[in-house]
């Protein structure tokens, strides 16, 4: 991607100067970001998707009691009639599952395949939304179909409603409103409050992004170094010949203290472990995410692209895909940096890696990791 070239995805902003002026800091509307045409997908659709049990969907309604939310796969009777006004249905995931909304995803790639997430889509009756709200990531709104009034606001009193099945603000203050047609987005910063209602039948796209808490990517991180734990550390068993009579028992001795920490060093030792970890992690597929193994053994000689679900990132010594690390250098390394780049390799690419490259291709594409579409 020319990080410089001007998109009108951007409103004529190149990637460089979004991320630049807007990027985590201030809105930004943009009027038809993607051309007037055939919509991503049908409502239709969107609803047989909610009714497969590996995909994630929430309904969303509002009644006299309150707010209600409920979580799929839902059948389309169990969907209230489209004529019913205030419910929403939201769909994750939708990228994994259709080939033009994978192809919307990939021009948002100006920001680390690390950060983004996935595109939810979702559909809503006239007065349709899930209330004002708050996202801790980054988030682009794009009206797929039909209008949406987003009202929007640097909301400082973030504390919620009680007693909601949702995360409502309870003290919503807007600065802004916009209302968005079929072709429009709208781009907001991490925390930034905002409230979406359909003033028709619509789709709205949400191109969302990943915002690690540190607690919890630690927890993670170190989870992971445990499970290699053994092998770093040794085999080294506690010794404690000079131990003298213990007058007090329960006191844990400095020894086996000291013992402890070096055991600890020593599986922390690899500078690389912590970076491998990492990568692990970011490329994991979500639990609901199955491949598909290939039918037929992939020939070296044509062009090779990644699978819609696949996850492939590297660093400077290793390449990451599905949750899987492998070292790699030189042509290899290059070529399957642009294979994560890309997502597709060419075939005269393929020819040139070197035989345990080729045979790790091999391995993938049996695995349903990648395609070989042109075989």
């Amino acid at each position: 991607m020319n990080v410089f070239q001007s998109l009108p995805l951007l409103g004529g902003l190149s990637p460089a100067q979004f991320m630049q002026r807007h990027w985590q800091k201030k809105p930004l509307l943009v009027r038809q970001a993607l051309a007037a045409g055939r919509p991503l997908l049908s409502p239709a659709e969107l609803f047989a998707l909610a009714g497969q049990d590996d995909v994630q969907s929430r309904l969303v309604s509002q009644q006299p009691g309150g707010w209600r939310l409920r979580q799929g796969p839902f059948s389309r009777r169990a969907l209230p009639p489209l004529k019913r006004p205030g419910w929403t249905l939201l769909v994750q995931g939708v990228d994994r599952h259709q080939q033009a909304a994978h192809e919307l995803l990939q021009a948002f790639r100006f920001a680390p395949d690390c950060r983004l997430d996935d595109l939810m889509v979702s559909y809503a009756s006239e007065g349709g939304g899930v209330g004002p709200h708050f996202d801790s990531y980054d988030v682009f709104l794009l009206q797929l179909q039909g209008q949406r009034r987003w009202r929007i606001g640097r909301q400082k009193d973030l504390s919620l409603q009680e007693g909601l099945p949702l995360k409502i603000l309870s003290a919503f203050v807007p600065e802004q409103e916009f209302v968005l047609d079929a072709g429009d987005m709208l781009y907001l910063p991490p925390r930034y409050a905002h409230d979406g209602v359909a003033l028709s039948e619509c789709l709205t796209g949400s191109i969302g992004f990943r915002a690690p808490r540190a607690g919890e990517l630690a927890r993670e991180l170190l989870q992971r170094l445990a499970d290699d734990a053994a092998d770093l550390s040794g085999d080294a068993i506690y010794r404690d010949p000079a131990q003298a009579a213990a007058g007090n028992p329960g006191e844990i001795p400095a020894q086996l203290q000291a013992f402890a920490k070096d055991a600890v060093h020593r599986a922390l030792a690899d500078p690389m472990a912590l970076d491998r970890a990492l990568g692990e992690h970011l490329t994991e597929p979500p639990a609901s995410v199955w491949f598909s193994p290939a039918r037929r053994s992939y020939k070296l000689g044509g062009l090779v692209r990644l699978d819609r679900c696949t996850k492939m990132m590297f660093d400077r010594k290793h390449v990451f895909i599905n949750g899987e690390a492998y070292r790699a250098s030189g042509r290899d390394a290059r070529l399957m940096q642009q294979l994560a780049n890309d997502r597709c390799l060419s075939a005269s690419d393929c020819t040139v890696l070197s035989p345990d490259a080729q045979a790790l291709l091999r391995h993938w594409q049996a695995s349903g990791w990648l395609h070989a579409p042109s075989q």
